[in-house]
């Protein structure tokens, strides 16, 4: 057996009582404590960049492409579905799923109440699972397989509060144009995602309904949605679809129709990226500082061991052994906390926020393997590397003085 382990397992908290164990316990708490933050920080910040993006996503998509105009009317001009574009779409794999829209203002008018609203409408090829992680009450819409437009809708809470509606209501809505038209429809769900861009003045209809309105052809639409494999490649893969467009079309990337919201978002992983330097200065400091007092507390057993002929190399290894065993301890206990708590909320929820402030009712938690891996290998490297500083004072140490030393 290696001699500076052995002597290193021997002096391990374990075998030691009394000062030198209660700073052993010091050392893996504070170790346990900062890895088990950082995972609980990368936890809650992936999950609230997670959740409210793809909240964004499910109403816009990663992209949206439309006919470019002059004006800044919410009105449109369709463009149809017979475009290069749409027919060259699906050559190119990094594209998972586009589908058609339409917008169309209008008011809202309840018993009471008159909201005003944009109509979006979306058809068959809209993706209504990922929209169905914002639907709390009711179903999504039936479209017509003859083609005709459904008189369906889906409100958010926030405007079925307002005008004091539910599902299963009846709502008419008036639209402003030449000449003014209205349609009733039936409220068939309610969808919420706290964001005020979407809950405050959209709901969903079908597509079909603001074709007749505005008189279009059957094939169509007031612009495309585009969905694609990898959210990380947003601004890398914008070129490409650019490329494919028609040359009266616009790209917009809906990380910066929505910048406000996304900036936000990145601003929390500036805040985070500072708590984490913070957090690895304090444990650094740590274990130089628990290293200093375990060879000032051995300074005897360090003149025994040069008196013997130890070399200062085996005499180091012997604190360097000691250090590991320490952050070996703490990180394992960090780990069993961090995805203990992980887990536990995933599971419970038992932590809940504001959704006014917040933008969702619970803490939300993203398994980011890679990165948890990442936290533990910084830990062990910057803890490790900072052993060796402490230990060099041991090549300083007199024998006689040291064997003396009380």
């Amino acid at each position: 057996m290696n001699l500076s382990y052995f002597i290193a397992k021997r002096i391990s908290f374990k075998r030691t009582g009394g000062f030198t164990g209660t700073i052993h316990r010091i050392a893996v708490a504070s170790i346990a404590i900062g890895l088990a933050i950082m995972i609980i920080s990368f936890m809650i910040l992936g999950g609230f960049q997670s959740v409210i993006s793809e909240k964004v996503f499910s109403f816009t998509g990663h992209y949206q492409i439309h006919r470019f105009v002059m004006s800044k009317s919410l009105e449109e001009s369709p463009t149809s579905k017979d475009s290069y574009f749409f027919s060259e779409y699906p050559k190119h794999s990094y594209i998972r799923h586009v589908q058609g829209y339409a917008t169309k203002p209008g008011l809202l008018k309840g018993d009471e109440e008159v909201e005003g609203v944009i109509l979006k409408g979306v058809g068959p090829d809209f993706d209504s699972l990922t929209f169905s992680a914002s639907l709390v009450k009711g179903r999504f819409i039936q479209f017509s397989e003859s083609g005709s437009a459904s008189n369906e809708v889906i409100l958010s809470t926030k405007i079925a509060k307002k005008l004091m509606l539910d599902v299963g209501e009846r709502i008419t809505m008036y639209f402003v144009q030449d000449p003014p038209r209205f349609r009733r429809f039936d409220i068939v769900g309610l969808y919420e995602t706290f964001l005020e861009d979407f809950d405050d003045k959209v709901i969903l209809g079908d597509i079909q309904t603001i074709r007749v309105l505005n008189d279009w052809e059957d094939d169509e639409v007031g612009g495309f949605e585009v969905f694609v494999d990898n959210t990380a490649y947003i601004d890398r893969y914008a070129s490409r679809i650019y490329d494919l467009m028609d040359y009266d079309l616009k790209l917009v990337k809906a990380t910066d129709k929505y910048i406000q919201i996304f900036d936000w978002l990145e601003l929390l992983n500036n805040n985070v990226y500072v708590f984490l330097g913070l957090i690895l200065f304090v444990a650094a400091f740590n274990m130089v500082s628990i290293l200093f007092i375990l060879i000032m507390e051995r300074t005897q057993m360090i003149g025994i061991l040069k008196a013997l002929g130890a070399k200062n190399r085996q005499i180091r290894r012997i604190f360097v052994w000691n250090g590991l065993r320490i952050i070996g301890r703490g990180m394992l206990i960090g780990n069993l906390v961090g995805f203990g708590f992980g887990f536990l909320q995933d599971k419970t929820r038992f932590i809940t926020l504001e959704p006014e402030s917040y933008y969702m009712s619970f803490v939300p938690v993203f398994w980011d393997w890679p990165v948890f891996i990442a936290l533990n290998l910084l830990i062990l490297v910057i803890t490790t590397a900072v052993l060796f500083i402490p230990s060099m004072i041991i090549a300083n140490v007199n024998p006689i003085k040291s064997i003396r030393f009380d």
